[in-house]
């Protein structure tokens, strides 16, 4: 099992490595607090998806914005929060253990309470950038460089 740290990554592997427990969620929640961010993150190579461990302090806040492309999971592991549903909507409460689906295109914010709010985030991975030629200058012979 990895254990928790700031970076959080695992060793590499390749897909043909087969499934293994990736960290603990709740030695991650229960470590010594820290300001906020990141304390884990899915990094194997040849994976689909990413996936994050992420700590708000108390009273911290992401933003209202809109995910265009991808849905996102959401599973509380610790604290408690609120979820902001877009303008016109109530936030909804967030408690450990809470799934909360976050569909592509739908205005989200999420606000942690007095004791801060520990969540992992799940979704499909984004293809890595590329150098390559734009469409509308390409000349037929060179098509684009596709994304990985």
């Amino acid at each position: 099992m990895t254990s928790p740290s700031a970076a959080g990554t695992g060793p590499a592997h390749s897909p043909a490595a087969g499934p293994r427990v990736l960290c603990d969620t709740r030695a991650l929640a229960e470590a010594p607090r820290v300001p906020g961010g990141v304390l884990w993150k899915l990094a194997e190579s040849g994976r689909q998806l990413d996936a994050n461990v992420v700590r708000l302090p108390p009273g911290g806040r992401v933003s209202a914005h809109t995910e265009a492309q991808l849905d996102v999971l959401v599973l509380v592991v610790a604290g408690d929060g609120t979820l902001g549903k877009g303008p016109s909507d109530a936030a909804e409460p967030l408690t450990a253990g809470a799934l909360v689906w976050l569909p592509h295109g739908a205005a989200r914010s999420v606000t942690a309470g007095a004791a801060g709010l520990t969540y992992l985030t799940v979704h499909g991975r984004r293809p890595g950038m590329r150098i390559g030629v734009r469409p509308d200058t390409a000349p037929t012979a060179h098509p684009e460089v596709a994304p990985e």
